[in-house]
């Protein structure tokens, strides 16, 4: 994955599908963008845009955007329930991968350059791009709204930091910056508008004011109606997951709102989600519960039940969960075929797939074994006795299963980067040289590949012990096939480590790596004795 920033621009029309269409189609045209999610809202007449894209892209993209709202959106006939400074209203850029703050803070300032200069509107800079101390909140910068900033523009404290100063009735002005992930969330309260305002005062950080802070930190909110749903809302954006995720909120509110025996019916995700608050929310309420979940799809629907997201409208993870639209499909052509493909390219008269892909499918194949029947004597009545015991195993088992199968390809992968430097000129002493240095780093790499997958499959042994001792006795010879494929899964990895290591001229690595090795190799060998004789002793 590459560097990725995401732009969650805010345009004051959420009524005209044409405008809104427009918009979208201007980000989904721009080169290097990809359009993740489009979600208006009729009574706050606004649309929330949510797409990513590398930096270059990703101002271009913006910009674009920007010119079919300047086109098609005058502010002079908006109207809604959302606070608002403009037709584009606001800009903010987000780090998503291997994008750093300072990255986006660049990024927001481009844009706002080029919004400023292309389409003679006034831009102010907000949050991490702020260049002035009393514009870093957006709430500060908005006070007066569209309606007052022809007054505010007269006011040299209020002069934008790109653009015109002069009032652009059409337009109005916009905010531009850069932020941490931001959850923009809802909660429907079967009441009015003015309890579900008391509410989002009692939690909102600012409170009432500093004489009354609000219960919880990191949280922005206030109180409306919203017509299409015929129902109040808690709305928020959670400016710190990490500190108050989604599912604090939403149990604060129904406590606020039992206080005034007010109902609660769901709530909803405006824009996107990172996958970690949707875990957060599903572990709180498996502690609460005492459930045991440990597939994330699972996790993913139990948060989804209980924090009432199909409410408004269908919660779709792909769609909604960040991680999950921005992530590149795996590359595995092994691992992603049929047994019989694999084991067949292993026999083809070529070096790759060779031993190191099948040793880390064999080791994948004893922990899956053991997952299995972990999973077969939990929830069984006989065995209700040594449920903790497979409450603790079953997820190192699974997930171990699952981090072992993609390094049936890395193994591949790593010996056709030695084969390559192998092929490279050498008829020039800069040609030797630069050879030399790739087929090294190659020697490293295909040794560093079994070295991890050895120090994965090492975390199978002590759960596969406890399946030894309190797993289902009926599937005894599938723990046996457990540890004697874990074994010969570890062995080989070593074996390949090994030759690896014989021709790196590094020193240092290669102590350090086959020290490493032989400990898992050895600790392979007695782990396997020590699962049998539990066995034997069953």
């Amino acid at each position: 994955m590459g560097k990725i920033v995401e732009c969650v621009p805010n345009f004051s029309e959420g009524r005209d599908r044409d405008v809104i269409e427009a918009i979208a189609d201007a980000i989904r045209e721009t080169p290097g963008c990809r359009l993740l999610d489009v979600d208006s809202g009729w009574s706050t007449n606004r649309t929330v845009y949510t797409f990513v894209g590398d930096p270059d892209a990703i101002v271009a993209g913006a910009v674009n955007a920007a010119h079919i709202a300047r086109a098609r959106i005058d502010m002079r006939r908006h109207s809604g329930e959302h606070p608002r400074l403009g037709a584009m209203d606001v800009c903010p850029f987000i780090p998503i991968a291997g994008v750093s703050m300072a990255e986006c803070v660049a990024v927001a300032k481009r844009f706002a350059s080029q919004a400023a200069e292309t389409l003679h509107v006034p831009v102010y800079l907000y949050e991490e791009a702020a260049q002035h101390r009393d514009r870093k909140r957006l709430s500060r910068i908005r006070e007066g709204e569209y309606e007052g900033l022809a007054e505010k523009l007269k006011d040299p404290k209020w002069t934008p930091d790109y653009g015109p100063v002069e009032f652009v009735p059409e337009w109005g002005a916009t905010v531009a910056g850069a932020r941490h992930v931001l959850i923009a969330y809802n909660v429907n309260i079967l009441g009015t508008p003015n309890q579900a305002h008391r509410i989002a005062l009692n939690l909102r950080e600012a409170g009432r004011g500093s004489a009354q802070p609000g219960r919880l930190k990191a949280v922005k909110g206030m109180g409306w109606f919203v017509d299409e749903i015929n129902s109040a809302q808690v709305t928020v954006n959670l400016t710190n997951y990490r500190i108050t995720p989604p599912h604090v909120l939403f149990e604060a509110v129904t406590q606020e709102a039992a206080a005034l025996n007010v109902g609660v019916a769901g709530s909803e995700i405006v824009g996107l989600v990172p996958l970690e608050a949707l875990m957060m929310a599903a572990d709180f309420y498996s502690e609460q519960e005492h459930l045991f979940i440990y597939q994330e799809d699972q996790k993913i629907r139990l948060a989804v039940d209980r924090l009432g997201l199909h409410a408004v409208t269908p919660f779709v993870p792909d769609e909604k969960i960040i991680e999950y639209l921005v992530a590149e499909p795996a590359d595995e052509p092994l691992a992603g075929g049929s047994v019989r493909s694999f084991i067949e390219a292993i026999a083809a008269r070529s070096s790759a797939p060779g031993g190191g892909s099948a040793s880390a499918a064999i080791a994948a194949i004893g922990t899956a074994l053991g997952a299995m029947v972990a999973k077969l004597t939990y929830g069984v009545r006989k065995f209700e006795d040594v449920e903790p015991q497979m409450r603790k195993i079953i997820p190192i088992l699974n997930e171990t299963t699952h981090e072992l199968i993609p390094m049936i390809d890395a193994d591949t992968v790593a010996f056709n980067a030695v084969m390559t430097g192998l092929k490279m000129p050498k008829a020039t002493t800069e040609e030797k040289a630069a050879r030399r240095e790739r087929i090294q780093a190659g020697l490293k790499s295909a040794a560093g590949v079994p070295l991890h997958a050895m120090q994965l499959a090492d975390r199978a042994w002590d759960p596969l012990c406890e399946v030894a001792r309190h797993g289902n006795p009926a599937s005894t010879s599938d723990v046996q096939v457990a540890a004697r494929a874990l074994d010969a899964g570890i062995w080989g990895a070593h074996q390949n480590v090994l030759i690896n290591l014989e021709d790196i001229a590094d020193k240092k690595f290669k102590t350090r790596v086959g020290k490493e090795a032989q400990a898992f190799a050895a600790r392979a060998s007695e782990k396997f004795r020590e699962v049998m004789e539990l066995l034997d002793r069953r």
